[in-house]
C-alpha cells in the first residue's frame, strides 16, 4: 500500500474554512479558534506545500493561482467526507440570510415554485439585513441590496430592480381628496431601518415637504401594516408593497422611482455550492417574471406645478 503524503488536516481545514467564509475572523468563528490561529495554520500549510496560497495585505487577501486551485478542490473533498458520515441526511440544505420584510413580502410567497421543482432541497431563511457573515450559523448565501461590482471574495447575482415611493390606503387617499398637496399633509410614517426615506424621495422628485405629523416604526413590516390601517402615508420599496398594491390594500399615487441598488444574491465565490447556484438561477427567473411598478395616478408635470 502506497502511503499518502498529505499536509496537516487541521491546516487544510483552516484554509478550507477561510475559502468559504471569506475572512480569517469568520473562519475562526466557525472553527472556534482565534483568527491568529487560522492565519498560523495557513502559513504552516504554505510551508508544508512549499507554495504561497494567499497574497496581498491582511485586510484584502487574494488567492495565488496555487491557492485558487487548492481551494477549488478542498471544498468538494470536505463535502464528500461530510456526505459519507453516518447519519448524514440525503436531503440538502440551503441557509439564506435575508432582510425580514423582503423575505416575508417577496421571497417566501414565491418559494413554493422552487420547492416544487426541488423537493429534495431544504431552504431555510434567516432574518438579517446587516453585513453578510458567511460561516456564522451555517449561512451559505445572502440577499442584500447592493450596487456596483461584486464585493471582494463574493459571487453576486443581481436579480431584482429596486424602486421606492409613497403608499397609503385607498380609504385615506379618498379622505385626503385624492390631491397631491393633501396627501403630502397626511401623517408621514417611516421605519427605523430607512429613516431618510421621505427626504430622499422628496429630493429625488424635487419638492419640499409640507409640515406634517410623523410616526416611526421599528420594522418595515410594521410600517406597512400601519399604512394599510390608515395611520398615514409611507415611502417604501416596490418589492415590499407589491402584493398589497395588487390586492388593492394599498395604492401608490406617485408610482415608484428606480434606485441604483438592486436586490442581489451573494455567496462566497470560491466555495462550490451547486444548490446555491441553482437558487440564483431561480431568483433570476422570478425577478424577470416580477411585474413593473404602476405609473403615477397624477398627471405628468404635477411636481413642477405643486405648491406646498
Amino acid at each position: 500500500m502506497v502511503r499518502r503524503r498529505l499536509p496537516s488536516l487541521r491546516a487544510l481545514q483552516a484554509f478550507e474554512a477561510f475559502v468559504r467564509a471569506g475572512s480569517m475572523v469568520r473562519a475562526a468563528e466557525e472553527l472556534c479558534v482565534t483568527h491568529g490561529a487560522v492565519s498560523r495554520q495557513i502559513k504552516a500549510l504554505e510551508q508544508q506545500l512549499g507554495a504561497k496560497l494567499l497574497t496581498g495585505p491582511r485586510h484584502n487577501l487574494t488567492f495565488t493561482p496555487t491557492g485558487r486551485e487548492l481551494a477549488a478542490s478542498l471544498s468538494a473533498a470536505f463535502d464528500q467526507i461530510s456526505a459519507a458520515l453516518p447519519g448524514t441526511d440525503a436531503s440538502e440544505d440551503l441557509i439564506i440570510s435575508s432582510p425580514g420584510t423582503f423575505a416575508m413580502k417577496w421571497l417566501i410567497p414565491r418559494l413554493a415554485n422552487f420547492v416544487a421543482s426541488n423537493p429534495e432541497i431544504q431552504v431555510r431563511i434567516v432574518e438579517d439585513d446587516g453585513p453578510v457573515e458567511f460561516g456564522d450559523s451555517g449561512v451559505q448565501a445572502a440577499i442584500r441590496l447592493h450596487k456596483g461590482a461584486a464585493p471582494s471574495g463574493l459571487k453576486a447575482t443581481a436579480f431584482l430592480d429596486h424602486a421606492f415611493g409613497p403608499v397609503l390606503s385607498p380609504a385615506l387617499f379618498e379622505t385626503a381628496g385624492g390631491t397631491p398637496m393633501q396627501v403630502l399633509r397626511l401623517p408621514r410614517l417611516h421605519s427605523e431601518t430607512f429613516p431618510g426615506g421621505w427626504d430622499q424621495w422628496a429630493a429625488d422628485v424635487g419638492l419640499a415637504l409640507p409640515p406634517s405629523a410623523e410616526r416611526s416604526f421599528e420594522h418595515n413590516s410594521y410600517l406597512l401594516e400601519a399604512v394599510a390601517g390608515g395611520l398615514g402615508v409611507a415611502v417604501t420599496a416596490w418589492a415590499f408593497a407589491q402584493a398589497d398594491i395588487e390586492s388593492g390594500r394599498l395604492i401608490a399615487p406617485w408610482g415608484f422611482r428606480a434606485l441604483a441598488s438592486r436586490f442581489t444574491f451573494l455567496r462566497p465565490s470560491l466555495a462550490k455550492h451547486p444548490i446555491a447556484d441553482r437558487f440564483a438561477i431561480w431568483l433570476l427567473a422570478e425577478g424577470r417574471r416580477s411585474k413593473q411598478p404602476p405609473p403615477s395616478l397624477f398627471e405628468t408635470g404635477t411636481f413642477s406645478r405643486l405648491v406646498v
